[in-house]
């Protein structure tokens, strides 16, 4: 089993939708998957209409130890989701006295980690509790940047995050590789950045660049993975090819 962590402190990058299209992929491959809605903002669980605010239990019950995955998990037509919820957000407050708070996340993953192939965990935007949390239950982390100017503008705080969960919390943690979303080859600006991106990253930059495509954007409003909503689009081709170099390895 591999479990995967996409992040970067940045919103609007393009994480929630890389988790949910890169696991669409897998499964497509014929993997079982979990997705881990780790934002309290709880975009994936919305994208995929499993509204939170209706559920009994989500990702908050687990981590306070109120209910196990097995109860909160719900099924998609692809995979499984363990959603989350706006409760979340008061979970760095209400957990700050909880011993080894920061291993919640994995030690509940310890009773579905025979049941799947792939565990995708969608990080917030920021580098609290909760992403602590994701980052020491993954074994790998995917950082996605966007295609713009100021896609490495704070990325040394994120790498030192990374650095020290590695010696301290989770010596196994490696950063599989870089994602490149919301690209647009007509845009010199686009070219020049992702020029720059591999120069400074170099092989851990993925070879597959997620392009920018309206039906990307459009899919979270239909409540659809990209390859349900618009099977022959450049985003489901590129969430596909993405999710075969991820099947093989960077």
């Amino acid at each position: 089993m591999r479990k995967i962590a996409f992040t970067n402190q940045k919103g609007g990058v393009g994480k929630t939708t890389s988790t949910i299209n890169t696991g669409a992929g897998l499964a497509n491959l014929g993997y079982r998957v979990l997705l881990i809605d780790m934002d309290p903002q709880a975009n994936l669980t919305y994208s995929l209409k499993l509204h939170s605010n209706r559920l009994e239990k989500n990702l908050y019950h687990v981590l306070k130890s109120e209910a196990s995955i097995e109860e909160v998990v719900m099924k998609h037509t692809s995979f499984d989701i363990l959603p989350s919820s706006i409760e979340l957000s008061g979970a760095e407050m209400e957990l700050v006295n909880v011993p080894a708070r920061e291993l919640l996340l994995r030690d509940a993953l310890d009773e579905v980690k025979d049941r799947y192939d792939f565990i995708l965990i969608d990080c917030p935007p920021n580098l609290g509790i909760l992403t602590l949390n994701a980052f020491t239950a993954a074994d790998e982390l995917i950082i996605v940047l966007q295609s713009e100017y100021l896609a490495l503008h704070g990325l040394s705080k994120l790498m030192d995050v990374i650095q020290v969960v590695q010696r301290r919390l989770n010596k196994n943690l490696e950063v599989e590789g870089i994602l490149c979303t919301l690209y647009d080859n007509r845009k010199n600006l686009n070219r020049e950045v992702v020029g720059h991106i591999r120069d400074y990253f170099g092989a851990k930059v993925f070879n597959t660049v997620i392009r920018d495509n309206v039906a990307l954007a459009e899919a979270p409003s239909h409540h659809k993975t990209i390859f349900e909503y618009d099977g022959e689009s450049n985003g489901a081709k590129d969430y596909q090819m993405f999710a075969k170099e991820i099947r093989n390895g960077h």
